[in-house]
């Protein structure tokens, strides 16, 4: 895009956009001026689908995300835990990782050796599964004659009992025994997270998971003015209940709309994954010699209710539809209910976002900006590491895997992308985010893996669009935020390199300097004369 040289911040809004004469005026008793050498500014960065409540938990609690993904720095990470807590009547926390252990299942029993007194239990670092010991199991009454419940499943041993490993719905048999959270924990978990994002640059989120319980801390933070983080909350569809949900989205909807926090947003969860044939396919996974089997996945939410009654019924009463779509069913499933939507209620300014969008069938790229859909990307899962390989290729088979985080195909129909990370289950380290964007390479992999289906790969221009306008657009922060104007909020990241210079190293490996909101630091790194 067009470069600037100075940049004027004043009552909390960019002044003016331009060269240092434009400065100028502005110059004076008050004033503080940054001289920056090499250095970038760019806009705020928007994170448009993050878990702030529970990854400020794990932060606090037994955390294995920063981990290595080898069954045995999970281990030794629990057992410190364990001994460093001797008092927490459960051990819990999450972080692990599918490919650390055979099949994706770790068992019971190593858990077992670590933690036999109490019970544990530990959440997938995509949020898809629990992995419990035997105590925990035991106090959830799981055993071999325990039914898998309608949406998810109990992994087994060969004489039917529990092996450990507890697969979407199955999970809430477990969890429902935790210790709850108070609301002061949660507002930690939360300062916390904000913290932690700010540092990666990010000035504004969805958080993409609101329950009943996360409100209260929101409010509480914004009432205080401690909440510098722009925050559009999506709220949970619970599966097990229907549209009388609606009195209680209308009310937190209310109870949102303080300071920097808004509710504007519903999220449906339509599928599973795919790591662990979950996620909704249009035509069935296949088994480890190639077959298909008769597994198409689940449809979390039924495809005619959805389009027929709830997203109806959502859009009329003013929230935008916010929908995890991992499958290619799943992702149809979400554009025919937006086009039913929009013949149903008529024309509106809608926001229907589809997060994830790992497989589409090619039909369906062009719906997205048709419909007016866009697509939130988490760049940094396509890339090819041992998940891609060895869990999702050989059960989609080839057609379909190189139908998979199509995100050139999407941006050339003229689709919006916007960015998200889904932390806690990857880092929300935008630089990150975006060199996978640009070069289909996890970092981790440079230089030794290539490409994944390079024909994806987008501009660097459009991957900082998606993470910055697009963002803006899906939070409805859009004339305020997202871009560098006069009359815009000053919500501001200084970088340590300029992007565009490749002989300044990585996208990824750029450092946050300075993370501003109206023109106040909400980070700012020692290295910064500041």
């Amino acid at each position: 895009g067009a470069v600037a040289e100075a940049l004027p911040v004043t009552g909390g809004r960019i002044a003016a956009v331009g060269t240092p004469d434009a400065l100028r005026p502005f110059v004076g008793r008050p004033t503080r001026v940054l001289q920056l050498r090499g250095e970038t500014v760019l806009p705020g960065f928007h994170d448009t689908h993050v878990h702030p409540p529970t990854g400020g938990r794990h932060l606090l609690e037994c955390n294995l995300h920063d981990l290595p993904w080898e069954r045995d720095a999970y281990l030794r990470r629990i057992g410190e835990y364990a001994r460093a807590h001797p008092s927490e009547a459960w051990i819990v926390g999450g972080g692990w990782a599918m490919p650390a252990f055979p099949g994706g299942t770790p068992s019971r029993l190593d858990l077992d050796a670590i933690v036999p007194d109490r019970p544990v239990y530990l959440e997938n670092r995509d949020a898809h599964g629990g992995w419990a010991n035997s105590a925990a199991l035991a106090l959830a009454g799981v055993s071999a004659t325990t039914a898998d419940p309608a949406d998810g499943r109990i992994e087994r041993e060969p004489d039917g009992g529990p092996q450990g490993t507890l697969h979407e719905g199955a999970t809430r048999l477990v969890e429902r025994l935790l210790p709850r959270f108070t609301q002061d924990r949660w507002e930690e978990a939360l300062r916390r997270a904000q913290a932690y994002l700010h540092s990666f640059g990010i000035t504004a989120i969805t958080d993409a998971w609101v329950t009943p319980e996360y409100v209260p801390a929101y409010r509480a933070l914004a009432e205080r003015g401690e909440l510098t983080l722009r925050t559009s909350l999506s709220l949970w569809w619970d599966r097990a209940l229907g549209l009388e949900q609606l009195a209680w989205f209308e009310q937190a909807r209310r109870d949102a709309a303080v300071g920097r926090l808004h509710a504007t947003s519903v999220k449906l969860m339509l599928d599973g994954v795919l790591e662990n044939g979950t996620g909704a396919l249009l035509e069935p996974y296949l088994d480890r010699t190639g077959r298909p089997t008769d597994n198409r996945g689940i449809a979390l939410i039924d495809a005619h209710a959805l389009a027929d009654e709830i997203a109806p019924a959502l859009d009329r009463a003013g929230f935008d539809l916010h929908m995890h779509a991992i499958g290619d069913r799943a992702v149809r499933a979400g554009l025919d209910a937006v086009a039913a939507v929009r013949e149903v209620n008529g024309p509106a300014d809608r926001r229907p976002h589809i997060a994830h969008v790992q497989v589409v069938h090619p039909a369906d790229i062009p719906r997205f900006a048709s419909l007016g859909v866009a697509a939130t990307i988490q760049p940094l899962w396509a890339g090819w590491e041992a998940q891609m390989r060895d869990l999702t290729v050989p059960f989609l088979g080839p057609e379909r895997s190189a139908w998979q985080y199509p995100f050139a195909s999407l941006a050339r129909s003229g689709a919006r992308l916007a960015g998200g990370s889904d932390w806690s289950v990857s880092t929300p380290n935008v630089l990150q985010e975006v060199e996978v964007a640009v070069n289909r390479v996890v970092p981790g992999a440079r230089g030794v893996e290539p490409p994944f289906l390079p024909d994806e790969r987008i501009a660097l221009d459009a991957a900082l669009r998606a993470f910055t306008s697009g963002g803006a657009w899906v939070d409805r922060l859009d004339g305020a935020a997202g871009s560098l104007e006069p009359g815009m909020l000053a919500d501001l990241v200084v970088l340590d390199r300029d992007l565009h210079d490749r002989g300044a190293g990585e996208i990824g490996d750029a450092r946050v300097l300075l993370t501003m909101v109206e023109g106040g630091a909400v980070h700012v790194d020692p290295a910064l004369a500041w």
